[in-house]
């Protein structure tokens, strides 16, 4: 399997300094917080409509230990798709996010869209995002709350702008399924995601494996991913950034960490 290296460019702006994880940081087992538990430090907001690093209406805030996507200063809904970036590039490692749904969908989220939000991972440099483009080109782990009544798995795969190689085929459908059980309330849920640079993508859902595949990829079908496309001979994406999503139902974060391994 071959792997070739996207996205080369290390960023030099203080926003996104591409500075690996300090290990002085990490616990024993090798864990670093990318959240402190107090502040948004690290993090940068990117809204559609809206420039990078302008946190329309307070949408990402800090509260009570937990980051809140919070839609309580809008009007209505309007298709604002919000991303929470954080500041370093990461290409093989695991990431670990506690996370749970709350309150109520605002006014015009669409009906998909409730207790709806993810993590993406593999991200394109946020500063090469259009100011109307509604999501990056990357990777979603989705995250699905259930409804009360219908089945509705979480850590599933989505794909704006990427394709993956999924059970040894090109696999090109938007979103994909995990085999994870639905979980329904405002209960806490622990997402785990493996990722080996370009080859192998793995999803846990509170220590489960409910997802595998592998080679994520830029779909040269795509119209914002044609802009990140140097050779359609090269389109694995080894590493990128990572954000959370705001896409209208609120949803807080209660833990955000990472794991470096080894390539």
């Amino acid at each position: 399997m071959r792997r070739t290296a996207l996205l080369l460019a290390l960023l030099t702006s203080p926003i996104f300094a591409a500075d690996p994880p300090k290990a002085d940081k990490a616990d024993k087992d090798g864990w670093v917080p990318l959240f402190d538990g107090k502040t948004l430090d690290g993090w940068t907001p990117k809204i559609k409509g809206h420039d990078l690093g302008e946190n329309y209406a307070d949408t990402f805030t800090v509260k009570d230990g937990v980051i809140k996507v919070d839609y309580s200063k809008y009007d209505e809904w309007k298709l604002r798709y919000g991303h929470l970036f954080y500041k370093e590039k990461f290409s093989h490692y695991r990431l670990r996010i506690e996370y749970r749904f709350v309150g109520e969908q605002i006014k015009g989220g669409e009906g998909w869209a409730l207790r709806n939000s993810g993590v993406m991972i593999h991200c394109q440099d946020p500063k090469t995002m259009t100011k109307d483009q509604s999501f990056p080109v990357s990777i979603e782990v989705q995250f699905l709350g259930g409804n009360g009544k219908d089945k509705r798995t979480t850590c599933n795969l989505c794909t704006p702008g990427t394709n993956v190689v999924y059970k040894d085929k090109l696999h090109t459908p938007h979103c994909t399924n995990s085999t994870s059980k639905t979980i329904h309330g405002d209960e806490w849920v622990t997402a785990e995601v493996e990722v080996n640079g370009g080859g192998v993508v793995k999803h846990f859902v509170n220590g489960e494996l409910v997802l595998e595949y592998e080679q994520p990829q830029l779909d040269p079908k795509d119209a914002d991913a044609k802009k990140l496309i140097k050779d359609e001979k090269k389109l694995i994406v080894e590493d990128g950034y990572i954000s959370l999503q705001s896409e209208s139902h609120p949803i807080e974060f209660r833990k955000v960490e990472v794991k470096v391994l080894k390539k």
